[in-house]
């Protein structure tokens, strides 16, 4: 076996485990942003992720450990660092459509747990291979670096450390530099770049046998180094896109944030963000200033429930909105009302810019960079309204669905105020919260009831929405109708009434979420089913009567 000059001081091997410790956790937080936008960003998801990495590396492990004793030659475990660079420089080329393909498959496949069953499949297909190979860097390099027992427990210790900091960097890096600089795409190609030119270096470097042996070496060596290269510029013309929603044309804006996939659509008549492919719509702007005809004109009846109509002498109407998206309430407060003073909570400032930029949220609406419960903690105002708006899809944040929580929310309303909650996972079959099968909206509504005395629920009609309405004021339903009465606008003055009429008084089943028990990442889950099984019905008939092109012919 040759043995290269390059192995001499094992500053190489040392960079070796630094990079490919790197390379492993920039692969991991770039395979939840990958994942993300179909399935969500939720403790779920990323269970998932850890756990088939873990296993990956764990059979690496064993596999590099085995090798290594069998054929202690390092040549062999550069060829599989390169494998699993075009590998990882592959997944931004064909990941996305990986995923869809494994969704569309599972969907018709499977009546419970998509949501799991999918992220695994894609996690298993995707990633588990490449750090499969990478798991194998580690015991094989512990191989080549040990040349004695006694100095084998120093060279573990820093093969190890150097394996330490570069996971470190590899954590940072792609969630503060790259994936908000460049996209998940690029962090992908930037990591496995780095990994084919280790390998490119040490085929490369000379041995320690005489001139005209290197070279002969290094031409053997061409074809896999130049097929690598080739491979990988491919990938890197293809791969360099950052669009999730590949299927879409003419998006206004698709990008990622530190906290977001975000895409804007626009049509002649709205302007739409989404921050999940699959699941929807989470802000809109109406451009002729009508109403959405979501639950955002439901939520309205808040401000009516807080006697919005019966201020005088140019008194008004505080809002607080936790979860301000791109500020579709706040647009259609200050549409429709010109005495209210509404503030916004946002954790994402990428959202707020697109804000402004695309939605038209009013330049003197005040917009808080945080996280909504921690800004309620940090603050003493009480408000007339608080509108808690924080739940994507099965991403709802525990901290934010418990007694705890709604208490602080609580202890911020003025003696009438009225706080409103937007549930957005109801389904045709949804989970009453008999024989202790509860939904997660059940949940919710049962934890809220527990802090405020009076609950109703208004449904918005063709939506997976309903608005929960709770106060400690009594008589708050009574408001809704009477300033509705007063309202000038014709449409929205019905549809106030139409909400009076249909609130029905919630009474709580007795579930209750704190801050030490909220399960809402498996409750969301349960919750999704229910409505991809109610969503994908006809189509699952279809394919039962006419089969595969009984649906083609119907898309």
């Amino acid at each position: 076996m040759e043995k290269k000059k390059i192995l001499s001081n094992k500053l190489f091997l040392y960079m070796t485990e630094f990079f490919a410790g790197m390379s492993v956790m920039a692969v991991e937080l770039g395979a939840s942003r990958l994942l993300a936008p179909y399935f969500s960003s939720s403790q779920i998801v990323w269970t998932i992720i850890i756990g088939t990495i873990m296993i990956a590396m764990a059979l690496g492990n064993i596999y590099g450990g085995r090798k290594a004793d069998k054929d202690p030659d390092p040549g062999k475990l550069y060829g599989r660092i390169l494998i699993a660079a075009l590998w990882i420089a592959a997944i931004p080329v064909l990941g996305k459509y990986i995923i869809l393909g494994i969704s569309a498959v599972l969907i018709f496949a499977v009546n419970s747990n998509f949501l799991v069953i999918a992220a695994f499949a894609a996690c298993m297909i995707v990633f588990v291979f490449p750090l499969f190979l990478l798991g194998t860097v580690t015991p094989s390099l512990a191989k080549y670096t040990t040349d004695s027992l006694e100095d084998n427990g120093r060279i573990i210790g820093t093969l190890g450390a150097f394996n330490t900091v570069g996971s470190i960097i590899g954590t940072f890096m792609p969630t503060f530099v790259t994936i908000p600089a460049v996209g998940t795409g690029v962090t992908f190609l930037i990591f496995a770049g780095i990994l084919i030119a280790l390998s490119i270096i040490y085929f490369v470097s000379p041995t320690d046998e005489s001139s005209d042996t290197t070279k002969n070496r290094i031409k053997k060596e061409a074809p896999r180094i130049i097929s690598s290269v080739l491979i990988f510029a491919i990938c890197c013309v293809w791969g360099h896109s950052s669009s999730f929603a590949f299927w879409e044309k003419d998006l206004t804006y698709e990008g990622e944030s530190v906290y977001n996939y975000l895409q804007v659509k626009e049509t002649k008549d709205r302007v739409i963000l989404s921050t999940n492919v699959l699941f929807g719509v989470q802000s809109i702007l109406v451009k002729n200033g009508e109403l959405t005809g979501m639950y955002y004109d439901y939520a309205m009846a808040a401000p009516y429930m807080a006697g919005v109509k019966e201020k005088k002498n140019g008194e008004a109407l505080d809002v607080l909105i936790l979860g301000m998206g791109s500020g579709t309430y706040a647009t259609q407060l200050s549409r429709y009302f010109d005495n209210v003073n509404v503030e916004g909570v946002e954790i994402d400032d990428k959202i707020t810019d697109l804000a402004h930029k695309y939605f038209e949220l009013p330049a003197n609406t005040k917009v808080t960079t945080y996280d909504g419960r921690a800004y309620l903690a940090a603050i003493d105002g009480k408000y007339d309204v608080i509108m808690v708006d924080a739940y994507q899809d099965i991403t709802i944040p525990f901290q934010m669905s418990s007694v705890e929580f709604f208490t602080m929310v609580k202890n911020h309303l003025k003696d009438e105020g009225v706080m409103v909650v937007n549930m957005n996972m109801y389904s045709d079959s949804d989970i009453s919260g008999k024989d202790g099968d509860a939904s997660i909206n059940t949940y919710l509504a049962d934890t809220i009831s527990s802090v405020f005395d009076n609950v109703v629920i208004v449904d918005v009609p063709g939506n997976t929405n309903k608005e929960l309405f709770a106060s400690g004021n009594s008589s708050f339903l009574e408001n809704l109708k009477e300033n509705a009465e007063l309202e000038s606008n014709q449409t929205l003055r019905n549809m106030m009434l139409a909400a009076s009429d249909s609130a029905t008084e919630y009474i709580s089943t007795g579930h209750v979420m704190t801050d030490d028990k909220a399960p809402v990442e498996l409750l969301g889950m349960k919750q999704i089913d229910l409505i991809i099984k109610d969503e994908v019905a006809y189509y699952k008939e279809i394919y039962r009567q006419r089969g595969i092109s009984g649906l083609l012919e119907l898309l």
